[in-house]
């Protein structure tokens, strides 16, 4: 069989053919029709996602098998004793390269506030997001959205009904609608030197199934919290024409099976990663129950994931002060274990909290007392640093 072309344009086939068996013909057929057919389903959430966005998507799946990325809230933004230096980071200073994963957060871009609730300048965010897509890094936004009544707690008000609010029809819906518009300029703007698109892990109304924020699980019924996700992504992906953003349902810890897990969960054409928050709290060199803990809810998401045909990730964790020495290979990486998580994100370096009257960081700097755990977590088989996500090359194709 001598075969000149073959192309695919718009799902449709076009073959020249001189000489064939029809048998043969037959079978390549049908296995070009698998191919294309499996290519179609494993798509984003968004079916029109850049190529980069759709790379990472892909990529996050397949490094998932044998590694995954270590992340760190504000990375780059601040730490110990440091605020708005270039190229500095707590992480590299001990480990001698910057995280894989870069965390930040939305909260302040909706009332167009220069800074976010943590007093970073949005326009350092852009420039630092920008670096750390540069360095081949991923990205993943939260969003602490304030109270859309304008209630002092923000965030962490859970006035009941607050969600009903900014539905279609709720008193505050118009204004919701500019709060997304300002998330979607600000996504927008964040571009490569090519002027394209930086791919985003979006986790809006994270540790949904807690009840600390408006949107948890004490301030809403599960039917209003799926209506607003649904809401939020088509305004952003349908309306906005956002392409660029690949979407994160995030719980807090307190799950123990498929059904609480799910029970706000909006739909698969509405999430691309499944994930959850979980803290250490209890002295892990007497207490094994964070590991056990963790080990348990990933067992439940690993199925879940494989099932829905959706990437894994732990969003949140940490461990204040971390106090224990050896709490990164002793603790954290055996509770991961083999789990097939993409990434894991440690929360943010604050240092000194005046409202706590205490210091408040979760990855070591210079001299804590695990900062040689540290270290060896960083040369672990599985873990992806800096060096390791660049070589994975997430948004190309591999």
């Amino acid at each position: 069989m001598e075969i000149d072309r073959i192309y695919n344009s718009k799902n449709k086939i076009i073959m020249r053919i001189k000489r064939f068996k029809p048998a043969l013909l037959l079978v390549i057929l049908l296995l070009m029709l698998n191919t294309t057919g499996i290519a179609q389903k494993d798509l984003p959430t968004d079916k029109k996602a850049t190529k980069e966005t759709l790379n990472l998507y892909h990529n996050l799946k397949r490094i998932a098998q044998k590694s995954y990325l270590f992340g760190h809230q504000d990375a780059t933004a601040y730490g110990i004793g440091w605020k708005e230096i270039e190229n500095k980071s707590d992480v590299k200073d001990v480990t001698g390269e910057f995280p894989g994963l870069y965390g930040w957060d939305l909260s302040g871009i909706e009332l167009k506030s220069p800074k976010n609730i943590d007093g970073v300048v949005f326009n350092n965010t852009r420039k630092l997001v920008q670096q750390a897509y540069q360095r081949g890094g991923v990205n993943t936004f939260s969003w602490h959205c304030p109270s859309p009544f304008g209630y002092e707690k923000g965030a962490w008000d859970v006035t009941k009904g607050t969600v009903k609010s900014i539905l279609p029809g709720g008193v505050n819906h118009e204004k919701y609608k500019q709060w997304l518009d300002n998330v979607a300029g600000f996504f927008f703007s964040l571009k490569d030197e090519h002027n394209q698109l930086i791919p985003i892990l979006f986790r809006p109304y994270h540790e949904l199934t807690g009840n600390w924020f408006w949107w948890g699980s004490s301030a809403c019924t599960p039917e209003e919290f799926k209506a607003i996700w649904k809401f939020t992504v088509q305004y952003l992906r349908d309306v906005k024409q956002l392409h660029s953003l690949l979407y994160v349902y995030n719980t807090a810890g307190e799950f123990n099976n498929n059904e609480e897990y799910l029970e706000r969960y909006p739909g698969d054409d509405y999430v691309d990663v499944l994930s959850f928050d979980s803290y250490q709290f209890n002295d892990p060199s007497k207490d094994d129950g964070f590991i056990r803990a963790v080990d348990a809810k990933l067992t439940i998401l690993d199925k879940l994931a494989k099932e829905k045909n959706k990437i894994e990730a732990i969003a949140e964790t940490g461990y204040e002060a971390i106090p224990y020495p050896e709490w990164w290979t002793k603790t954290l990486a055996a509770a991961i274990g083999k789990h097939p998580i993409s990434y894991v994100l440690i929360w943010r370096n604050a240092g000194f909290v005046e409202s706590m009257k205490k210091m408040h960081y979760y990855v070591p700097f210079k001299g804590q007392v695990s900062e040689k755990d540290f270290i060896r977590f960083s040369k672990m088989e599985r873990t992806l640093f800096e060096k390791g996500a660049k070589t994975e090359k997430l948004y190309q194709v591999k």
